[in-house]
């Protein structure tokens, strides 16, 4: 069925005039009339009655004529659905306790009247995380990614680097250290629980661990952030590695320290993955704040060879 049929029929019905519908479809008498007969010919009953002072549905017109106007209605909350801007932005932040996740939370704060669905696509990596994007399951991710594998159709924008911090309890020797070289982190054994071969933050703790001759391990079974909590609080030993703009809470008795790194500043870098060309309008407000809030990338950064080159207006995690 033409739904330029359809939107005709109402014209003329609400209107009562061929020649008012044309004016107010924009098209000419004969164009509209046209559509009417082939409209007519499709349901094969006449929907117009034409009189002396004008045009009125006939009695099946009559009966016709509401459920028109539910098609046309439906016609336009589809087209206003996927419009640019007429729905949330859909954003992959991968865990809601890192900086991804903070950093699109102070966004929303910042824009409280832009719509935003925050999702975790926690079980994907990188490279399916970024086949989502390009598939429409979620607008945009925050991923480490290298530029020859990100797909065709997506962009890959390094807008949040998040600086690493040493996570201690008080008792390790490096507890009261104002902040720590990596290279000095050699001989201290740092546990990360949770890191899953084939993924991207994988990658980027095994080059670390190249780098400055780290022993990072994922030893042992994952009970979460708390138990992470707990086990650093009691051992002189025991040491793990967070972003500054990661946030976790545990108990004041544990007092546990976070400890910057420099010289250099390893950074995680989360790069924004979202479909080429996309106009949402949350997504260009995201980007822009990005790029513009809080202080800038340490000067000092060490990254994988393999990241490609920070945004111009990289901000730092912790802003």
């Amino acid at each position: 069925m033409d739904v330029e049929g359809l939107r005709t029929f109402v014209a003329v019905a609400e209107t009562g005039q061929f020649q008012a519908a044309a004016d107010e479809l924009g098209i000419s008498q004969q164009a509209a009339s046209k559509r009417i007969a082939a409209l007519e010919r499709h349901v094969g009953v006449t929907l117009l009655v034409r009189t002396s002072r004008g045009s009125r549905p006939s009695l099946d017109g009559q009966v016709f004529l509401p459920h028109a106007k539910k098609v046309l209605g439906a016609i336009k909350q589809a087209e206003q659905a996927v419009r640019p801007g007429g729905r949330p932005l859909r954003v992959d932040v991968l865990h809601r306790r890192i900086s991804p996740a903070q950093a699109v939370y102070r966004f929303y704060r910042s824009h409280p009247e832009m719509e935003l669905d925050a999702v975790t696509l926690s079980t994907e990596n990188a490279a399916q995380a970024a086949q989502a994007v390009r598939e429409g399951t979620v607008d945009a991710s925050f991923r480490a990614l290298p530029a020859d594998q990100v797909p065709a159709g997506v962009s890959a924008e390094r807008l949040l680097d998040a600086p690493l911090e040493l996570l201690v309890g008080p008792g390790h020797p490096l507890a009261d250290a104002p902040c720590v070289r990596p290279a000095d982190l050699a001989g201290h054994r740092i546990w990360i629980p949770g890191i899953r071969p084939g993924t991207e933050w994988a990658a980027f703790y095994q080059e670390l661990s190249t780098a400055f001759g780290l022993s990072i391990d994922a030893l042992g079974p994952n009970f979460g952030d708390e138990a992470l909590m707990d086990a650093l609080a009691d051992s002189v030993s025991l040491a793990t590695l967070v972003g500054s703009g990661d946030r976790y809470l545990w108990p004041r008795t544990h007092d546990l320290r976070r400890i910057p790194l420099h010289d250099p500043t390893p950074v995680y870098p989360h790069m924004l993955l979202s479909r080429s060309g996309d106009q949402h309008p949350v997504l260009t407000a995201l980007r822009a704040h990005l790029r513009t809030a809080g202080p800038r990338t340490p000067h000092d950064v060490w990254v994988p060879e393999w990241v490609g080159p920070a945004d111009n207006g990289c901000i730092g995690a912790g802003s």
